[in-house]
């Protein structure tokens, strides 16, 4: 843990790395999906979307392995509402985020599949008295989702003609020291941020659904909010909807296995983001392109559960 005195300087540095690392990513995705023959859709859900989620499974599985199931699952939760509300309504500020019919036909249903299970899981306790299965059916899930993407792109590279974009070693490069930078850049933010609201003494779950999830979407929201101003939309959607796959899944799984996670206190939590995936459908799918009006109305809705979580839980708790 960093003194309060370096969490500003440290949280500035952060921002930095964040940048620098998103716009390299962003830059060598794009031309490996290209050089590869696949679409950087399917690159961006499954390379970009774990890269970008590195800081919430650190976080997460790292307070369940400490018996932190507030932090744990609070983490997810928030970073969850933060890249669909947050992450992609600053996007579609940037620049108006085209979305592919295919989006609506595989990924969206996939994850709105897994924000599905996530609820009924939790009802029925397979987090918390169940939480060892409840772990291995995640991550049985989340292995079943990784194949079918795999699939995906075996098929598209026979498809697509590829493109000379340059080396490929140093595009996968790009991309390795790309999601380096945007980890470090939000490990460095996390802990700013921790700092701070531990030093004005703020409620574990609440720093954990608000300012360490958006401090772990931070990755997310550079790399998403990059891609559309370089008019990747692909890589802009893509990086959002795997990476919430990716937390459902792999990380709560992972995070079941070593303790309960208390989802069912939860579930008021859980409800909200299963409304927040429902309410981004009508979003997604009218005119093809979520417009920056859209854009401005997420981030009104995002500012609503933030009031929530600071005010709105006391209150209704």
């Amino acid at each position: 843990m960093i003194s309060i005195v370096l969490a500003l300087p440290v949280f500035i540095v952060g921002v930095l790395f964040l940048w620098k690392g998103s716009v390299i990513l962003v830059d060598g995705t794009s031309k490996t999906a290209a050089h590869l023959g696949i679409s950087s859709l399917i690159i961006s859900v499954i390379l970009v979307g774990f890269g970008t989620s590195a800081p919430e499974f650190a976080i997460s599985v790292g307070a369940a392995i400490q018996n932190n199931s507030d932090i744990s699952l609070g983490n997810i939760i928030g970073s969850c509402v933060a890249n669909l509300l947050l992450v992609l309504g600053v996007a579609a500020i940037v620049r108006p985020i085209k979305v592919k019919k295919g989006v609506m036909r595989r990924e969206f249903p996939i994850m709105f599949g897994a924000t599905a299970v996530l609820l009924i899981s939790s009802f029925f306790g397979l987090l918390d008295v169940h939480h060892w299965i409840g772990g291995v059916f995640f991550l049985v899930l989340f292995a079943a989702f990784v194949t079918y993407f795999v699939i995906c792109a075996k098929k598209e590279r026979k498809d697509e003609k590829k493109l000379d974009t340059g080396k490929n070693l140093k595009n996968i490069l790009f991309i390795i020291l790309g999601i380096i930078g945007v980890i470090a850049g939000a490990w460095l933010l996390i802990e700013s941020a921790v700092t701070i609201a531990e030093f004005l003494q703020i409620n574990p779950f609440i720093i954990a659904i608000s300012m360490v999830a958006v401090g772990t979407s931070l990755p997310e929201l550079v790399v998403s909010s990059t891609a559309a101003y370089k008019n990747e939309h692909d890589i802009a959607i893509g990086n959002v909807l795997g990476s919430n796959v990716f937390n459902i899944f792999l990380i709560l799984g992972f995070a079941a296995l070593f303790i309960p996670l208390n989802a069912m206190v939860s579930l008021n939590h859980i409800w909200i983001l299963f409304a927040v995936t429902l309410v981004m459908f009508p979003i997604l799918i009218t005119g093809n392109v979520i417009s920056r009006k859209e854009g401005v109305f997420m981030l009104a809705l995002y500012s609503v559960f933030m009031w929530y979580i600071f005010f709105g839980y006391t209150i209704f708790s």
